[in-house]
């Protein structure tokens, strides 16, 4: 008798859908269409050889409020991975930290409701909102992502801060020359993710 064998399928070989819910930082604001960091992301899968499509569900100006709108129907395509790159809107208008920390808390756990992983993407404001607001800014990712146990990139623009020549004219968004360091800071945390 003769028993067919198939190969077991390693982690990664399963096609994944990745959403990316950001604001401008992953729409392209003020870059050449294909030349941001989520389309560099989905370059990386395919050289890497992981079946994934990216959902690049991202909005320039959109906040952690819009976010929570916006993700449950996103997650009727029932994503692997959900990378959640929100919260500089709110910084920037100065809204309550309380406020955005609780939408990023929500949309992290509806996401872990919808059995799809987490990728949080943590950003800094500048300096000229004060140092009490900035620190804790900056603090509330790594704190959102220890409590929810989720992935994080602790600083978008690591490596970028100390050249304003990596940033547009309105020092917030980094020029196209620069968006592989992004993808390189997305990719050090997801690709755990992905099984690789």
């Amino acid at each position: 008798m003769i028993i067919a064998t198939m190969a077991m399928p390693s982690a990664y070989s399963a096609s994944k859908t990745i959403v990316v819910l950001g604001d401008s930082l992953s729409a392209e604001y003020g870059l050449p269409r294909g030349s941001g960091w989520v389309p560099l992301l989905q370059q990386r899968l395919a050289t890497e050889k992981i079946d994934a499509t990216i959902v690049n569900a991202s909005i320039s100006g959109e906040t952690t409020s819009g976010g929570v709108t916006r993700l449950p129907t996103l997650l009727q395509q029932h994503p692997s991975i959900v990378i959640i790159e929100l919260g500089a809107n709110d910084g920037l208008r100065g809204l309550p930290l309380s406020a955005a920390e609780s939408n990023l808390k929500k949309m992290i756990a509806d996401t872990q409701a919808a059995h799809a992983k987490v990728l949080l993407v943590g950003t800094q404001l500048p300096s000229n909102y004060g140092p009490d607001y900035t620190k804790r800014f900056a603090a509330m990712f790594g704190k959102l992502a220890k409590e929810s146990n989720t992935a994080l990139v602790p600083f978008l623009f690591a490596g970028l801060e100390d050249n304003s020549d990596n940033f547009q004219a309105d020092r917030l968004h980094p020029t196209a020359q620069v968006q592989g360091v992004l993808l390189n800071n997305v990719w050090q945390p997801l690709k755990p993710l992905l099984g690789k």
